[in-house]
């Protein structure tokens, strides 16, 4: 078996539904099998997969383990000499699977690589991630990204060729199986965010390469699979600062005193915002709510 396809789902059954038909249609020259883990779907996912697609390993969990729990499940039973990670709300183009696939056969020293992940309209994602530090927090990114685009690279930058980078997204990344028995499974202590940051920061310790491989490429429909809420931002910040605490534990009571300071000021900005557009402007009174709950987050400890 090549490569071991694995899918966490959590209510997208129309979405997965489309990334499954994605991958038996071009998925082509590679060996592969597929399991989909379900985290407590309460809508028609697990009956739609096993009807359907009756050739997928289905790991039906009662409840919502998170992400790292979830695939480690089916990286404990993968035959593959790959793993790929998928998000549900991911959908292939011809021959991407194979094209990681051949990198990572061809360059023994790259323990992870990822495709170019694309919009729905073709335009490019960021596909790849810096590890976290401080300076990306006290400064502004963007300005980081213009001054330093080789230490923090964007979307912006057009790669033709496989490059070297800190993490990959996790949208779609595929991993060496020799790499993962030596470096360790995905940290369960991350519920969601931040756990393939967390892995591949492993992965560079130990001396693995980690790629962005962008002539594979995977439409991405950013969000659609988690949503933008107080509860998704507060699990991003829980996963960030579990980060931090276990990777840099002297700079993490400083972390997070700047994030806080950072989101009172988001607070103030979107209070003057909605009382400029009377509460008529709908975007900017959900930020304020969820910065707000987020403050409330950090102020409860």
């Amino acid at each position: 078996m090549d490569v071991s396809i694995v899918i966490i789902n959590w209510n997208t059954c129309d979405l997965l539904r489309n990334c499954l038909v994605s991958i038996y249609e071009t998925v082509q020259g590679v060996e592969f099998e597929v399991f989909v883990v379900d985290n407590g779907s309460s809508d028609d996912s697990v009956a739609m997969v096993r009807e359907l697609f009756p050739a997928v390993t289905v790991i039906a969990n009662e409840q919502n383990l998170g992400f790292a729990a979830a695939n480690n499940l089916a990286f404990r039973q993968m035959r593959g000499s790959y793993a790929l990670l998928l998000n549900s709300d991911t959908v292939l183009t011809e021959g991407a699977i194979a094209t990681l696939f051949r990198f990572l056969a061809e360059n023994n020293d790259v323990g992870m690589c990822c495709g170019q992940l694309l919009n729905e309209d073709g335009s490019r994602q960021n596909s790849i991630a810096n590890f976290p530090a401080l300076l990306p927090l006290l400064c502004n990114e963007s300005l980081l990204r213009l001054l330093f685009p080789g230490k923090f690279p964007s979307k912006h930058q057009l790669h033709t060729e496989p490059v070297e980078v800190d993490s990959c997204i996790g949208a779609c990344m595929m991993v060496r199986k020799t790499a993962m028995d030596k470096e360790g499974l995905l940290d369960e202590d991350f519920f969601f965010y931040f756990e393939e940051t967390d892995w591949a920061y492993r992965f560079k310790k130990a001396g693995w390469l980690i790629c962005l491989v962008p002539q594979a490429r995977i439409y991405h429909l950013q969000g659609k699979s988690v949503g933008y809420s107080a509860k998704a931002r507060i699990m991003f910040h829980r996963s960030r600062s579990i980060y931090f605490k276990k990777w840099h534990p002297r700079q993490h009571g400083l972390m997070i005193a700047v994030i806080f300071a950072r989101t009172i000021i988001n607070i103030l900005l979107n209070l003057v915002g909605t009382v400029v557009t009377l509460g008529l402007n709908g975007g900017i009174r959900q930020r304020l709510v969820v910065n707000a709950q987020l403050a409330w987050w950090y102020l409860r400890g």
